[in-house]
C-alpha cells in the first residue's frame, strides 16, 4: 500500500475517540476486539488487484523490535520476519516460544536500494 493511504488510515484512527456511541463521518468499524477501516480503492481511485497485492506481500519483510530484560538490563532484539512468517512469529509469543515486549514493527523491502 502506498504511504499516502497508510497516512490517511492512521489519521482517521487518531481522530477517532473510543466512544462508539457518537456519530462520526469516518467509517470506522469494530470487530473481534479491533477497530478497522475498509479501503475500497487505491489513492488513484482504482479497485485493488488481488494478484498485485499478493506479489507486493511476497516481497515485504518486517523488522520486529522486541524488548527483553536479562540480568537486570534491558536489551532490544531486531528480528527480520518475512511477510509469510509474520503470523507464525506473533504466535510464538502466545505459545511462549519467544518472550519479551514488541516495541515496534517496521515494514521494508530487502531488494530496495538505499
Amino acid at each position: 500500500m502506498s504511504d499516502e493511504i497508510n497516512k490517511k488510515v492512521i489519521d482517521i484512527f487518531s481522530k477517532h475517540n473510543n466512544s462508539r456511541h457518537e456519530e462520526t463521518n469516518e467509517k470506522i468499524k469494530y470487530y473481534a476486539g479491533f477497530s478497522y477501516v475498509r479501503i475500497d480503492k487505491d489513492h488513484n481511485g482504482n479497485k485493488f488487484n488481488a494478484d498485485h497485492l499478493l506479489k507486493y506481500a511476497e516481497k515485504c519483510h518486517y523488522i520486529v523490535r522486541v524488548m527483553r530484560e536479562y540480568k537486570g538490563e534491558t536489551f532490544l532484539y531486531n528480528y527480520d520476519v518475512p511477510n509469510s512468517g509474520l503470523f507464525k512469529f506473533m504466535k510464538s509469543f502466545e505459545e511462549n516460544t519467544l518472550d519479551g515486549t514488541i516495541i515496534e514493527i517496521d515494514k521494508y523491502f530487502p531488494d530496495n536500494p538505499a
